[in-house]
């Protein structure tokens, strides 16, 4: 089983037992915390990514960081030393990830990437992200980047859909059709 679908499974696990107690946000802010924090020390990874070093120990290191953290939600401290128990702590982060996209489909909101060739106007940004959330009957939180190359137009991807409105995909459009029409 791959790592994203180990952590998809406790991720799944730990928000319905956060959604149970009514703890989803404060265990999605804890979760990512902790997976940040923990992140920001490169030695400390090394170790836990170590086979070399037993479980148990990791479960100690985890246990004392989660004490030194102070106030995290007791459902993520018993999620880590599971997975220090199991020697699944390479999962985390991406834990984290699938958790936080639980708990922004639990409150029917969707993450929009747009790519846009400039910068987009405070008023266009928002009747676009209007637009994509008719469009997907959920609130769209957006993101922007920047692509010179794109020429003109955007591209938004919203979950697994890509509405493409570039002008570089209408010309190939354009040349596909005028391809065609040859033959």
């Amino acid at each position: 089983m791959s790592t994203k679908s180990v952590a998809r499974r406790y991720a799944s696990a730990l928000f319905d037992v956060a959604q149970k107690s009514g703890a989803t946000d404060r265990v999605g802010r804890d979760l990512t915390d902790f997976v940040t924090a923990v992140a920001g020390h490169v030695e400390l990874g090394r170790v836990l990514a170590s086979p070399t070093v037993p479980a148990a120990v990791k479960r100690a290191i985890m246990t004392g960081l989660l004490d030194a953290a102070g106030d995290v939600a007791p459902e993520v401290g018993r999620t880590i030393t599971l997975l220090a128990d199991h020697d699944r702590l390479s999962v985390l982060p991406d834990l984290a990830e699938a958790f936080a996209a639980r708990l922004l489909e639990a409150q029917d909101v969707v993450a929009a990437e747009v790519v846009t060739a400039a910068p987009l106007a405070a008023d266009r940004r928002q009747a676009l992200v209007e637009a994509l959330g008719r469009a997907t009957g959920k609130t769209v939180t957006m993101t922007e980047e920047i692509d010179p190359d794109l020429v003109g137009g955007m591209v938004a991807r919203v979950g697994s859909l890509v509405y493409d409105g570039s002008v570089s995909r209408q010309l190939e459009r354009l040349r596909d059709r005028l391809m065609n029409s040859r033959q």
